[in-house]
């Protein structure tokens, strides 16, 4: 008998787009994995690469988490059944999730921020969502002090290496 073989497909995996503003601007607590419910015209066009996290932000509605102000291209090929370029998409999350995410809303000063939209091993769609708390004016320029520190530090290691 001959064996069969297995299919390979080729599932784009890895980060399609990431949220560097949401790392300078806030404090990120704590980090959140979540399935994103999307249409067929929205999956190609993040398989395309064409996904725009700037000033997106989640936000609970009542028992469900959506994700507000992405924005995902047109996918030219869609046609008539394109979908729209920027609107509330749905967050797939556990109930016990949601729940522990409320909890830490109620308190003050913290907020949903999408982090990065990227493909898992299976080729699904997820969205890493922070837990975080804004960053004061004088806490980022604290940050890019010590950023340059680092690299003043660095630069002149390497030359003292040579």
């Amino acid at each position: 008998m001959a064996k069969k073989q297995a299919k390979k497909t080729s599932i784009s995996t890895g980060t399609i787009a990431r949220n560097k503003k949401a790392y300078f601007n806030f404090e990120i607590v704590e980090k959140i994995e979540a399935g994103i419910s999307l249409k067929g015209s929205e999956v190609k066009s993040l398989r395309g690469g064409e996904v725009d996290l700037e000033g997106s932000y989640a936000k609970l509605k009542g028992s469900e988490v959506f994700l507000v102000g992405c924005k995902i291209a047109t996918y030219p090929q869609a046609g008539q059944f394109n979908h729209e370029p920027v609107r509330d998409r749905k967050l797939l999350l556990h109930k016990a999730q949601i729940n522990k995410i409320r909890g830490k809303l109620q308190q003050r000063g913290f907020t949903l921020v999408p982090l990065r939209v990227y493909f898992n091993g299976r080729g699904i769609a997820k969205v890493e969502i922070g837990l975080a708390r804004g960053k004061r004016q004088f806490d980022k320029r604290q940050k890019l002090q010590q950023d340059q520190q680092k690299r003043d530090t660095a630069r002149s290691m390497k030359y003292y290496k040579r």
